[in-house]
């Protein structure tokens, strides 16, 4: 219950920073979760379930040896010691779904949202102020965590409300990696060549399906996994010219593979959606002088990349993953819709 009410609150949130003093709530090392406080710029949340991005929960699954109880623990010790769902290890954190319960002043009737609104977070839980009462189910297929608890929106966060047309899972699971999708519609020109690293997880699943309208009947996508699993689905839906079964973070079957597949061109666009580090090379090898590489991986290292991409002497244009980019959440939705077969995996997997 809220006690008290603060006026002039930072857009960005840095009036909830606890240390260290002078930077954003994302870098920050521990937030404020008092959530018996709001300020007039806030948003609070009744938080129902938590997306944990798919790079942290691996490390946290890997941490607890894959016991669910553990699995709580760590993140109930992570959010009880920096005030936010924010994976040390991996820097990164996922997003939530929750009912709105109240609107700070300085924004209530400025946004099309009242109290009783479900909305998906479209900001990090990495930056999110969060609190938690109770874990109630860990779900390692999905990545998903019911809990019971708050969170705070800042003025400058941003949420997209639940559409009535799609279930709630999908739809979380779907938001969370919004702006790969996205971000490849940008990229991808007609006639493009297209390498989707992971393209049959989550992310990967949505860019192929970006990439393949998007090049158009003359261009070309290609699909890397390590996960038969993984490959036997995007070989399903059809989106992919070519499949390989590679581990990229091996960068020399990578090269050959990719260069065997395009008659030595190579790609012009990478994609890499996977969640584990070192495949910053791979991705490199296979790309095209001039090529655009997208890192939507929250286990990339820049350094890698950075004098990777040096040493090997590639002038490549690599792209950090954003998460945002504008009508990234309306995008990817469309595509559920548009794709029936995607929506029916989608259900299959998060649904279920």
């Amino acid at each position: 219950m809220i006690k008290r009410y603060e006026q002039n609150g930072d857009p960005f949130g840095s009036h909830r920073v606890v240390e260290p003093a002078g930077v954003l709530p994302q870098p920050s090392e521990k937030l404020n979760n008092d959530m018996s406080v709001l300020w007039d710029n806030e948003i609070m949340v009744d938080v129902e379930m938590l997306n944990i991005d798919s790079a942290s929960f691996t490390q946290i699954e890997e941490e607890a040896g894959g016991n669910t109880d553990r699995i709580k623990e760590i993140i109930q010790e992570t959010v009880r010691l920096r005030g936010k769902q924010h994976n040390p290890v991996t820097g990164s954190g996922g997003v939530f779904i929750g009912k709105v319960a109240e609107i700070g002043e300085k924004l209530a009737g400025k946004r099309d949202l009242q109290a009783g609104d479900t909305i998906v977070s479209l900001v990090s839980l990495s930056l999110t102020p969060l609190k938690l009462q109770e874990i109630q189910r860990v779900n390692p297929d999905t990545d998903q965590v019911n809990v019971s608890g708050q969170a705070i929106l800042f003025e400058s966060g941003i949420y997209h409300a639940l559409p009535d047309d799609l279930p709630s899972r999908l739809v979380l699971a779907a938001l969370d990696v919004c702006g790969a999708p996205a971000q490849t519609a940008k990229l991808v020109r007609p006639g493009d060549t297209v390498v989707i690293i992971g393209a049959g997880g989550k992310s990967g699943v949505l860019c192929a399906y970006e990439a393949r309208k998007r090049a158009g009947v003359t261009g070309t996508v290609i699909g890397t996994g390590r996960s038969e699993k993984g490959l036997e689905n995007i070989k399903k839906l059809g989106f992919c010219d070519h499949l390989a079964c590679l581990d990229a973070s091996d960068a020399l079957p990578c090269h050959e593979t990719v260069s065997r597949l395009t008659g030595g061109r190579l790609a012009d666009v990478v994609i890499n959606c996977v969640n584990v580090p070192n495949t910053e090379l791979g991705s490199i090898l296979m790309c095209k002088d001039g090529g655009r590489i997208y890192f939507f991986s929250m286990a990339t290292s820049f350094t890698k990349a950075a004098l990777g991409a040096e040493g090997v002497g590639k002038d490549v244009e690599m792209i950090i993953g954003n998460g945002y980019t504008r009508g990234h959440a309306a995008i990817t939705l469309e595509i559920i819709r548009e794709s029936e077969a995607i929506r029916r995996l989608f259900e299959s997997s998060y649904c279920g």
